[in-house]
């Protein structure tokens, strides 16, 4: 039986054998931190998840969601503090945010508008994504993205009103984007860089960068843990 309301019995620690590397992408050098056989504990996540209610949740994510409780979310901000602190220049005690095991589940075809363009998950400067692969890398990865016709890679709150205008201005004139998964981006953007899924594998960035998960080659929209694309993506905010 699934269970809709649960406790998370595992905290985040990273593994003694983790790899982490940092690599700044695109033309506005944005860091993104990797990192390799990341947790100790990744197939007892995968177990977990087999266990847990998968909902569709917001109208942005292409598949279904299941959120995990504050005690893991708090374990995963503070062992990733020292890297933000390294790797993006940010020093922060204490942060609040969400959880969530996820599934890429909705076929190409199903895709809603707003589902065919990168997306950022915040126009905070010091807002903090996180996609943790529990799968390999036959389902994709995560890529990141520059807006053609300004030239932006991140959103900030400087740039949200030109770029909102700009992009609705585009889609006016030339159209949506076929109901498919992104690719490079073309015509309205340019893909800047891919990191494969990889089991185990930790992406850390900034929210406010142009980003979309890789799946335009994936074979299966399964919603079974096992066989389908499952991650666990973080929104951590400074406080």
């Amino acid at each position: 039986m699934r269970l809709s309301v649960w406790i998370f019995i595992l905290k985040f620690e990273f593994s003694p054998s983790a790899r982490i590397n940092a690599e700044h992408i695109g033309r506005e050098a944005q860091p993104v931190i990797i990192i390799d056989d990341a947790f100790h504990g990744a197939q007892a996540l995968v177990d977990l998840a087999t266990r847990v209610q998968f909902t569709p949740i917001g109208p942005y994510y292409p598949g279904i969601r299941a959120q995990i409780d504050k005690t893991f979310t708090q374990s995963l901000s503070d062992a990733i503090q020292p890297y933000l602190h390294v790797h993006l220049g940010i020093k922060k005690p204490t942060w609040i945010g969400d959880c969530f095991f996820s599934m890429v589940t909705r076929r190409p075809e199903d895709l809603t508008p707003i589902q065919r363009l990168p997306h950022y998950d915040g126009i905070e400067e010091n807002r903090i994504a996180i996609v943790y692969f529990l799968c390999d890398a036959k389902h994709g990865g995560t890529a990141y993205y520059r807006h053609l016709s300004s030239g932006f890679e991140t959103i900030s709150a400087e740039r949200f009103g030109g770029y909102k205008d700009l992009l609705e201005s585009e889609i006016h004139e030339s159209g949506l984007p076929p109901p498919r998964y992104i690719g490079d981006g073309a015509p309205l953007f340019a893909r800047t860089k891919v990191f494969d899924a990889a089991f185990n594998r930790m992406l850390i960035y900034r929210g406010s960068i142009l980003h979309c998960s890789a799946t335009e080659s994936m074979p299966t929209f399964s919603a079974d843990p096992e066989v389908g694309r499952l991650t666990i993506n973080a929104f951590l905010n400074p406080i």
